[in-house]
């Protein structure tokens, strides 16, 4: 979603042994989970990652843990406890999400996680994690002169408004403000397309699709994916009626294109509240739903955060 000018317009157009502390330098897996110190272990959903694809980290211990720091792709990992109302209350079982931004370079990345339990012990792990090229589809448009040759005036705005998104994204919220399973935000639709997708318009190559679109008839309803705050609510040059919701820990999700916006900045929304209804506004050929996600900054698959957080 944070792109130059001109490729977010072509992207819009269509996650110390006496002390108790070990390190550990190899790969954790999903079906493999590794041991952090007696009585501690890190496990992944998967062994290696792609871009623009999402991990689930998971850190289990003997006793209740009670502090857990992370860091990945020079990040901080949100952790929070599974089964507990409040992120840093003392729970054996803690989760975070790892993003593989969209156009990060293929290549073995470092997580780094630390904890401290109850019974005063200590443990640390470091995992390589490979990341992959992602395979994504390529298109050529022949589209009007607007739409790759905006004025200056129109160029001096969306560097504005991607300085605010990128302001926003930027900014981490503590504490975990969903609870359950994250939705589609459409009724009745499980998936979607063009997430990575590269568009050469006229001739001029552009970034990658930065979201899932989901077409639909202008005035659907759109549904808030999870509980979350609204962090921006407004018409956007590239992605018109736009609505952000942070969701805690890093975790935003963004909807554009919306016909109408039924949610204002401050709302705290819960899941599945309707925030806006489909629509053709911003820079776009046809009504649909841009749907975006990133966490910590990255920009992934959203349709990934549905598969992986089941109900807790």
């Amino acid at each position: 979603m944070i792109f130059s000018f001109r490729a977010k317009l072509h992207a819009c157009i269509a996650l110390f042994a006496g002390m108790g502390i070990l390190m550990l330098p190899a790969l954790a897996t999903a079906q493999n989970p590794r041991a952090c110190g007696v009585g501690v272990s890190l496990k992944l959903t998967s062994p290696q990652s792609s871009q623009g694809s999402l991990l689930l980290v998971e850190v289990r211990s003997a006793a209740p843990i009670t502090e857990l720091t992370g860091e990945w792709n020079d990040r901080s990992v949100g952790f929070w406890s599974v089964g507990a109302a409040q992120k840093n209350e003392p729970h054996p079982v803690r989760r975070g999400l790892l993003g593989v931004d969209l156009e990060k370079p293929p290549g073995a990345y470092k997580l780094s996680v630390a904890l401290q339990m109850t019974n005063g012990k200590r443990a640390s792990c470091t995992v390589s994690i490979p990341v992959r090229k992602g395979v994504f589809a390529t298109e050529k448009l022949q589209v009007g002169k607007q739409f790759v040759e905006p004025d200056p005036e129109q160029i001096k705005r969306a560097n504005a408004e991607r300085q605010r998104l990128r302001d926003i994204f930027a900014t981490t919220t503590p504490d975990k403000l969903w609870q359950g399973t994250f939705r589609v935000p459409l009724d009745g639709v499980t998936t979607g397309g063009n997430f990575g997708k590269r568009r050469v318009l006229n001739g001029q190559p552009g970034s990658p699709h930065g979201g899932v679109d989901f077409p639909a008839t202008t005035g659907t309803p759109v549904h808030a994916t999870q509980r979350g705050r609204v962090v921006l609510a407004e018409e956007l040059f590239f992605s018109g009626n736009t609505v952000v919701l942070d969701h805690g820990l890093g975790i935003y999700t963004f909807y554009g294109h919306l016909s109408e916006i039924t949610a204002k900045t401050g709302d705290e929304l819960e899941a599945g509240a309707v925030l806006g209804k489909v629509g053709a506004t911003g820079r776009v050929t046809g009504p649909h739903l841009h749907w975006g996600l990133t966490v910590e900054g990255a920009r992934v698959n959203p349709l990934q955060i549905v598969k992986l957080l089941g109900a807790e």
